[in-house]
């Protein structure tokens, strides 16, 4: 996936297979210009990767964001920690990137292959997280305040010249033994330090950082102050092509002043500057996209370490044809791990991936959670990253509807039925042949015997579209009457396995429920006959007397 030795790495793309631009190269390459001026540049990488083009995807977001929490996970598990900083990710634009996986296969791989080998080589990630502080470094002095008592702008402009000189030379030393897609950034910086842009850096800088060898002798008196010092001899750095004697550098002076320009030293300077930092700009601005890249990986790693830190663990998973057996051993679910909720792991396994599951089991039992996720696991996947589960055998599907929160709105025409019976319609018109389906609760707003009907119909189309289903339902007798007559031959049934005490465990295992435990939930929650007496009595002993009425 990386490029041969004699191919020119022109972009560091490290999110597809075919590396190219995603920014808009022209604006951001003159706001960068702008900033490196000393002009207002807050938010110049935020700007540019919110407007950054993501890989082509059939997905349409807008069917599973939202139940999905997308937003919520990324800003919670996706977090970067390197020594003692915790930097501020760009989210919106991870977002952007995880809600629309890649139509293309080669793609996914890419990104897999990388993070593997980050996972296999902690000499490479400590690489990619040098680079990424580097181009951290970059980023807030171009962007940062440029006004102030005692600003130097030449100084400024020299230390972004000194950051970018410390990124190129960390991608092209930091990356030579990569053999995934982290080899661009090698191949990147090794193409930069051969140009003649890179060399006019290094003399600037080093012109900057090196103008002459002083040697000199100092007195220091008993009170460990300096008395006096003397200057043995100078000697210049005559290599330098920045560094002239003298007479030379007056004689240019004078050349500038007869042809009409009159410049200080430090105009000099600043031209120099900006004759160097012309020279890299068409590769400097690719540093940009770069960021978010970083990013997209080191956030990965960063939702690794925390499943291991509270015991889990997370995998990429073995893809496989969609007629072979699914498998997720060890499956969690991340949002509750975000929100400080020790997970629960189970073990989920169907003989094939193309069936609608129907999931049953009590109120409480995991359901719900089981469903977000699969559907996380399916999104993550697709995007060529971790899965919340020790390991996995997963097939791509084509899209992912999710229905598992129903809101009432203040300007919802229909009941609780034609909610429903809306929510099918959008289903299937949202549905491509071979998509995943999560659905919560089918059919619960209405009667059973309506309910039945709608949902056999349901399954019935469903099983055209050979659907990665996931449905969870409370008709329990329904349930066991579709699993006993096979009526629908792609229907599979898991159910809330429950421990001795008829508690839930989390775990799902083949079959039907044959109690919701709706006794046990009100005896939990109070609402059994006694509790709800006691309360119905406490409220009449509080209410005040009413007052006698005369005559």
């Amino acid at each position: 996936m990386h490029p041969s030795p004699a191919e020119p790495v022109l972009v560091p793309d490290l999110l597809h297979a075919s590396a190219h631009t995603r920014i808009d190269l022209a604006n951001t390459k003159l706001a960068m210009a702008l900033a490196f001026a000393g002009g207002a540049s807050g938010g110049l990488f935020t700007d540019a990767l919110d407007r950054a083009m993501v890989a082509p995807s059939s997905w349409d977001a807008e069917a599973y964001a939202r139940d999905l929490f997308l937003p919520q996970f990324v800003a919670l598990c996706f977090e970067v920690r390197i020594g003692q900083e915790t930097p501020a990710l760009a989210t919106r634009h991870l977002i952007k990137v995880l809600r629309c996986p890649p139509d293309d296969v080669a793609t996914i791989h890419h990104r897999r292959t990388i993070l593997a080998e980050l996972v296999a080589s902690p000499t490479l990630r400590r690489s990619l997280e040098r680079s990424y502080l580097s181009l951290g470094r970059f980023r807030v002095l171009l962007e940062g305040a440029t006004e102030g008592a005692g600003w130097d702008p030449n100084r400024r402009r020299l230390d972004i010249l000194t950051a970018i000189k410390e990124l190129i030379d960390g991608m092209a030393e930091g990356f030579a033994t990569a053999r995934s897609g982290l080899a661009r950034l090698g191949a990147f910086g090794r193409r930069v330090r051969a140009g003649e842009p890179y060399r006019a850096l290094s003399d600037l800088l080093d012109h900057d950082a090196n103008l002459a060898t002083v040697n000199l002798t100092v007195r220091v008196g008993a009170d460990g102050k300096v008395r006096n010092f003397e200057i043995l001899a100078v000697q210049p750095n005559d290599a330098n092509p920045f560094t002239g004697s003298v007479w030379g550098r007056w004689l240019a002076k004078l050349a500038l002043f007869v042809r009409g320009y009159h410049f200080g030293e430090d105009e000099i300077v600043a031209r120099l500057i900006d004759t160097v930092f012309d020279g890299l700009q068409d590769d400097v601005v690719h540093f940009v996209q770069l960021l978010g890249d970083m990013e997209f990986y080191l956030g990965a790693l960063g939702f690794r370490d925390r499943a291991l830190a509270a015991g889990l663990d997370v995998c990429l998973p073995t893809l496989v044809g969609p007629e072979q057996p699914r498998a997720l051993e060890g499956l969690f679910n991340p949002l509750l791990l975000a929100h400080g909720v020790a997970p629960i792991p189970c073990n989920l396994h169907t003989d094939r991936h193309t069936t609608t599951v129907l999931v049953t089991g009590p109120n409480s039992g995991g359901k719900t959670r089981l469903l977000q996720s699969v559907g996380l696991s399916q999104l993550l996947a697709q995007s060529g990253v971790f899965v919340p589960a020790r390991a996995g055998t997963m097939a791509l599907a084509r899209g992912l509807v999710v229905s598992l929160l129903q809101e009432m709105r203040a300007d919802q025409s229909e009941g609780r039925l034609g909610m429903e019976l809306s929510r099918i319609r959008e289903l299937f018109e949202r549905l491509p042949p071979g998509a995943m389906v999560l659905l919560d609760e089918l059919c619960s707003g209405t009667n059973p015997s309506e309910g039945e009907e709608i949902f056999e119909l349901v399954l019935q189309m469903l099983a055209r579209l050979e659907p990665f289903a996931f449905i969870t339902t409370h008709f329990l007798a329904f349930a066991a009457r579709l699993e006993k007559t096979r009526s629908i031959a792609q229907l599979r049934f898991l159910r809330a396995e429950l421990g001795a005490q008829g508690d839930p465990t989390y775990q799902f295992v083949p079959g039907v429920a044959h109690t919701s435990l709706a006794g046990q939930a009100a005896k939990r929650l109070g609402v059994t006959r006694d509790q709800l007496m006691d309360l119905v009595e406490r409220n009449i002993r509080r209410m005040p007397h009413a007052p006698k009425q005369n005559g």
